[in-house]
């Protein structure tokens, strides 16, 4: 195993998921698997596309929770090539992740492109920083933040495309359907200009 590559046995392939795998015959595909740590140039630019990221957390008596976080492109930042950072933008005061994370530093984050049908899953541990400069950082313009999570990855995997519904962002949509009406309306502009010349003639 490199340096950079660690299996998934032990972090997400638990015993209980390995015995499972065995007995539905699967486990030959995954012995020797190795997922990357390392945040590649690929993965960061897929990263800063994104605007929206689930994020899973638990307690320390593992009960789950799963919650959407949203921003405009970027809002999500690799800081170096093992870590991952965002605001914790002001919402509905619940604090249930801060408050698994204070006993279960355990998270995955799930980003999803519909457009493009991909997906990753990326592995880590995070952490809640109240340090101004650093929530400076990664606050987005206008928005409002106490606080901000630092995220130490541990692996992450990229999912094959199958079952992903395309779908596209509204804002894109109607950038396209802008495009194609300028183009209408200079087209439109051609044919009047060339019945004006036929009629001049």
């Amino acid at each position: 195993m490199g340096d950079f590559d660690r299996s998934p046995d032990g972090l997400v392939f638990t015993p209980a998921v390995q015995e499972m795998q065995r007995r539905l015959g699967s486990r030959g595909m995954f012995e020797t698997a190795e997922w990357p740590i390392d945040i590649s140039a690929d993965l960061e630019g897929f990263i800063a596309r994104q605007r929206s990221v689930f994020l899973a957390s638990a307690s320390a008596d593992g009960q789950p929770y799963v919650q959407h976080r949203g921003g405009a492109p970027g809002f999500l930042r690799v800081l170096d090539s093992r870590t991952l950072g965002m605001a914790d933008l002001r919402g509905n005061r619940q604090y249930v992740t801060l408050g698994n994370l204070s006993e279960n530093p355990r998270v995955e984050l799930f980003l999803i492109d519909y457009m493009h049908r991909q997906r990753v899953k990326i592995w880590g541990k995070a952490r809640v920083t109240d340090d101004p400069a650093t929530v400076a950082r990664l606050r987005p313009e206008g928005a409002r933040a106490d606080r901000a999570l630092l995220i130490e990855v541990e692996a992450w995997d990229v999912n094959c495309p199958q079952h992903i519904p395309q779908r596209f962002e509204a804002e894109d949509v109607a950038a396209s359907i802008a495009k194609r009406d300028a183009r209408i309306a200079e087209l439109e502009a051609e044919v009047q200009a060339l019945r004006a010349r036929l009629t001049e003639g």
